[in-house]
């Protein structure tokens, strides 16, 4: 397409001159054996055995940016246009060590592989080839991920739930972080809108777009559920694949998918009132797992939330303690719960003890078992209001971020 002017001259567009800009032209040739000449023969293919692909050239992107992505079909440029951005690291594995121990400390373990969306503790003890696909996309990603990286195939090996819930938290973290000037390449437009890009080029069209992309709301529904479920999510929680004998139980789903689980017990005893006359029973919540294709999305959060307003809206008070950080500081900064007088205290059963840490499980380290502590409170502190009406609805629960 050409722009007229009033003079009658005319003038290409940007997308008409990229056409036409070719930066790099890629040639190879081949010796044509009598298998090829039969094939091209049959096909009316006139082929000397030469081939070229012309690449074509991106426009200019800002200096700094977050994450930009090169997108399109597969034999359309993108390994290409990506290697002048600079090589893609190769990451080695040692056999012998665990995933969690190739990284430079606890702190950048722990930061790196949730970054990733990989947040299965016991994940994190194992070497690197006993991982399934998606897990080892992710460790693999967890440790190429930094400032100026460029990562070619991004999601091509991983069913599209993994390639959604990792760009989610990918995305998450390059903010968080303040890391810039990454640059993946993908054939998976799927994934777009969960990265929330600061740019995309289109190699088919040649198009560029600029923060134009959005994630998604999610919805999930909780439903009762019986104890059976747990055995969908017993080997994925990091302390114990044991369930206490009565509880009730809560299954998790996105799109009709069950993704998640959450039980919870009735506590004995009493707690300090959160007003005058307060003699609600008390629940606490636990063993909350996602399972590992959805981790990443922040859904662990915000199932053991939705959770709580089930107790909250029955009339009771509900309590949980972890010993998973992220759950844990997501609560400490959150306003809908509150820290007990038991938050951060160490419940070592010996003090002093030695326990051999498992996620570097060659290593024993001294470690004092610091959970964290909190009751939740809800939206504006309704546990607090004596008065707060219950909610009348189905028994089924649905909750949006």
């Amino acid at each position: 397409m050409e722009t007229c002017y009033e003079d009658g001259s005319k003038q290409m567009t940007e997308q008409d001159e990229l056409w036409q800009r070719k930066e790099e032209t890629l040639k190879s040739s081949v010796d044509l054996t009598e298998i090829d000449q039969e094939i091209f023969k049959n096909f009316d293919y006139a082929f000397d055995g030469k081939s070229e692909f012309h690449v074509p050239m991106i426009p200019d992107v800002p200096e700094q940016f977050g994450i930009g992505v090169i997108y399109g079909s597969s034999g359309s440029g993108k390994s290409s246009i990506l290697k002048n951005f600079g090589s893609e690291e190769v990451i080695e594995w040692d056999a012998n060590r665990s995933v969690a121990s190739h990284f430079d400390n606890v702190d950048d373990a722990i930061g790196r592989l949730s970054a990733v969306g990989l947040n299965s503790v016991p994940t994190w003890g194992k070497p690197r080839h006993v991982l399934s696909n998606g897990e080892g996309f992710r460790a693999d990603l967890a440790r190429k991920l930094k400032t100026n990286c460029v990562i070619d195939e991004f999601t091509s090996v991983v069913n599209r739930d993994v390639a959604k819930s990792c760009s989610t938290a990918l995305s998450k973290y390059v903010k968080r972080n303040h890391l810039s000037n990454i640059i993946l390449a993908t054939c998976h437009e799927d994934i777009l809108e969960w990265l929330e890009p600061d740019w995309v080029f289109n190699t088919d069209t040649l198009e560029i777009s600029r923060r134009s992309l959005h994630r998604p709301q999610i919805q999930v529904k909780v439903h009762e559920c019986s104890k059976t479920y747990w055995t969908m999510f017993a080997h994925h929680h990091y302390l114990s694949a044991e369930i206490p004998p009565i509880v009730d139980c809560y299954l998790a789903t996105w799109d009709d998918v069950v993704i998640g689980f959450c039980c919870v017990i009735c506590l004995p005893g009493k707690s300090p009132p959160l007003y005058e006359g307060d003699e609600r029973i008390k629940y606490r919540g636990c063993r909350t797992v996602i399972l590992p294709d959805f981790q990443g999305l922040g859904l662990g959060v915000r199932l053991s939330d939705a959770v709580g307003d089930i107790y909250i809206e029955k009339g009771h008070r509900y309590f949980s303690k972890t010993a998973h950080m992220r759950m844990g500081e997501y609560r400490q900064k959150s306003t809908k719960w509150r820290a007990t007088a038991t938050n951060l205290v160490d419940r070592s059963r010996s003090s002093g003890s030695i326990r051999k840490n498992h996620v570097f499980n060659h290593i024993p380290l001294e470690t004092e078992r610091i959970c964290y502590s909190h009751e939740y409170i809800g939206e504006n502190r309704k546990s607090y209001d004596p008065k707060w009406q219950k909610l009348t609805q189905d028994t089924q629960e649905a909750f949006n971020f």
